[in-house]
């Protein structure tokens, strides 16, 4: 099967790429880890401006209507320039607003990008269901050292940048409610800010909910597997760049078969992954959505993770400099991998669908 954006599409992301290509997005996550907000909500107003999330929100609540296809094609860029921010999770947000009728404002708000909004989904120790058991901010899992999504042990469920967003919601069993964020924590991206959420106040309650919620998740979890994409990508065009010119022994490092390989290898796992969260998207309001979401989110965690320990090794040491740009992508690699669902959470899921 073959996946071909149209033209009104291409130029969508075309919009996107040139808008944050000119915007100091490094500069911005930096300020945002070091607890300065401003360059970055700036960076969200334009990214409304530009009708990213838009395509998020229904148009009787001021959005373009709920197109999977440009929310993913959007959210790619969003990955490859490395924005801050909870994106995903505001996406997730508007899905729960509309299908609870709640506060149109804040859709309305979401869709313009004057409203940063998180949420908290609640974490189980079963992730053989199509419930999936992870907590969308949270780097939800630990994992033994060397694998790549073998073993899990849930964490308890945070909300990411509660400080700055409004609304924060969490979901407890079937009722949604007003999140309260406690303390901040540190995540293995600095510029994803951590928060603990008790319940507060219940804003809606029933069957609706838990509904809603699995969609809300569904939707979080594409366009995180999405910036996923984009963010090996760049990891992956940064690398080549850098092996063009880099010059040991005489010659430039990309030279070498061994280097070679390595990228051609990232690559291989990236074209891979692209077309299954472009399927996934294509199966929105489908019963298969679920399901291809988790495949897909499989797929760009492990390529873009991957890509990322690629990235350090043609680079070596510079590559995890504070100081160095690429730090922040191989740091925010990591991270995505586990938010939404790891990939042996989604693989469990998959295995539930199947069988």
């Amino acid at each position: 099967m073959k996946f071909v954006l149209d033209a009104e599409q291409r130029l969508f992301g075309e919009t996107v790429d040139k808008l944050l290509a000119q915007a100091a997005v490094p500069g911005a996550v930096r300020s945002w880890a070091a607890g300065d907000p401003e360059p970055g909500l700036a960076l969200w107003r334009s990214l409304g401006e530009a009708g990213v999330f838009a395509v998020a929100v229904p148009e009787k609540a001021g959005g373009a209507g709920v197109l999977p296809v440009e929310l993913v094609t959007a959210f790619h860029e969003l990955g490859r320039h490395g924005v801050p921010g909870p994106c995903a999770e505001t996406v997730a947000v508007a899905v729960l607003l509309d299908r609870l009728a709640l506060d149109s404002s804040r859709l309305a708000g979401i869709a313009d990008g004057t409203v940063v909004a998180t949420l908290a989904l609640p974490c189980t120790p079963d992730a053989t269901t199509l419930a999936l058991p992870c907590t969308p901010g949270a780097t939800a899992t630990r994992e033994p050292p060397g694998t790549l999504g073998t073993a899990t042990t849930p964490m308890p469920p945070y909300a990411l940048d509660a400080d700055i967003a409004a609304p924060v919601l969490t979901v407890a069993g079937a009722q949604l409610r007003a999140g309260v964020p406690g303390g901040v924590l540190t995540s293995l991206d600095p510029a994803r800010r951590l928060f603990p959420v008790t319940p507060g106040d219940v804003l809606a309650a029933g069957p609706e909910v838990v509904a809603a919620a699995d969609e809300a998740r569904d939707l979080g979890t594409l366009a995180c597997a999405a910036q996923l994409t984009g963010l090996g990508r760049r990891l992956l065009e940064v690398s080549v760049e850098y092996a063009r010119t880099r010059r040991q022994f005489g010659r430039p490092i990309g030279e070498f078969q061994a280097v070679r390989h390595h990228l051609a290898n990232a690559l291989v796992e990236l074209e891979y992954a692209r077309p299954l969260v472009h399927g996934a998207a294509l199966a929105h309001g489908t019963p298969d959505f679920a399901r291809e979401v988790s495949a897909a989110k499989v797929m760009a965690s492990e390529a873009a993770y991957r890509t990322a320990r690629i990235a350090l090794q043609v680079h070596g040491a510079i590559g995890y400099t504070d100081a160095y740009d690429l730090s922040l992508l191989i740091r925010k690699a990591r991270a995505l991998r586990a938010a939404w669902g790891t990939p042996a959470e989604h693989r469990a899921r998959l295995m539930s669908a199947l069988t």
